[in-house]
């Protein structure tokens, strides 16, 4: 899962990004500048904690996520569109997580001058929707062009192509991020190699002072959410020993750290689930998509898993937890044999059989 942490300058995006990554990056890059950090952090999770504490193995491995602080968006990219290394980079991103400063502070002005979330939130969508406009209008015109030829694909796979670019073209034309136009999934293959911004799940964090109240942002849009966090506070916490930011959290009444929080979100918003393999070489979580089958899950794992898979040992994590093991989830009939057509549920204990 790869997230890229994006907003205008002086947000505090590299601050957030310090804070879930507990690094230390300079959060003053020069404006406009494209600059990218990335960190690779584990997963955390109570859960693995518990199946470690259970079975006492060699290793213990938490599933993954990559986060990526964005810079050069400042909201001018202008009909042009954004280019080059930036939207490389955006492209890439499976989320993104939008930071918006609601914070005064007279030292680190704003680039507009005040401080308006609703109109930062804007920009950057606006930023967005015209970016994909272009995308799609420059589709369009080689869709007529291969009409016009008449050679070459399916004819009635570029009427589909075109009725399916027309819907975009008038839902970006009316302002309307791609996230919210509904497609099947024979549209979805249409859009391999499309990295389209506005159809990205975004996550917007308001990035408050200490004791800010947020300020209440009308945003109705799918595959998105708002959360309210103080990312300065946050990254300072996470540079100090977990007994100490233990103390912090609970003085400052925050009730987990951000990383926990926007992990979980995050998660929720790209539609993502965790499952398990455990034993007393290894314990490990696991990242799959909400709907995926056992020899998908088995795929994540191996690709050997998924080509040999013959049936998947499941046990659901509760049931482990309560019975005290492997052994007694079978005894008890909660152990159980599924299927290819098995669809994994978060927090399954899985054990693959396969032959190759």
């Amino acid at each position: 899962m790869r997230l890229g942490i994006i907003g205008l300058p002086q947000s505090g995006k590299t601050t957030l990004f310090n804070a879930l990554t507990r690094g230390t990056q300079p959060t003053s890059p020069a404006s406009g500048r494209i600059e990218v950090h990335t960190a690779v952090v584990d997963v955390p999770d109570p859960r693995v904690d518990r199946l470690s504490a259970m079975f006492k193995p060699k290793k213990t491995i938490y599933a993954k996520v990559t986060y990526a602080d964005i810079a050069g968006l400042d909201g001018s990219a202008g009909k042009s569109g954004i280019s080059g290394v930036l939207l490389n980079q955006l492209t890439q991103m499976d989320g993104l997580i939008h930071v918006v400063r609601c914070f005064e502070d007279d030292m680190v002005p704003h680039p507009q001058d005040t401080i308006d979330p609703i109109r930062d939130i804007a920009t950057m969508d606006s930023e967005f929707i015209l970016n994909d406009l272009i995308a799609v209008e420059r589709k369009l015109e080689r869709l007529t062009e291969e009409r016009k030829k008449g050679a070459g694909r399916d004819k009635s796979i570029i009427e589909r192509e075109t009725t399916l670019f027309e819907r975009f073209q008038a839902a970006l034309s009316a302002e309307t991020p791609l996230r919210d136009v509904d497609i099947t999934a024979e549209e979805e293959k249409m859009l391999s190699g499309f990295g389209f911004l506005s159809r990205k799940p975004i996550l917007i964090v308001l990035n408050l002072s200490e004791g800010q109240r947020p300020p209440e942002i009308p945003y109705a849009h799918q595959s998105s959410q708002i959360v309210a966090l103080q990312a300065r506070l946050e990254a300072d916490i996470a540079q100090l020993p977990p007994d100490e930011a233990q103390v912090f959290l609970a003085e400052y009444g925050i009730e987990e750290p951000s990383l926990n929080r926007m992990i979980r979100l995050s998660y929720d918003l790209l539609g993502l689930q965790s499952f398990f393999t455990v034993g007393p070489d290894e314990v490990r979580a696991w990242t799959v998509q909400r709907g995926a089958t056992a020899p998908e899950a088995a795929g994540v794992i191996h690709t050997d898993l998924q080509k040999g898979f013959i049936r998947a040992e499941v046990a659901a994590y509760d049931d482990l937890i309560t019975l005290g093991g492997l052994n007694e989830a079978k005894t008890h009939g909660r152990l159980r044999l599924e299927g290819k057509e098995y669809i994994v549920k978060d927090g399954d204990i899985l054990n693959i059989r396969f032959n190759l």
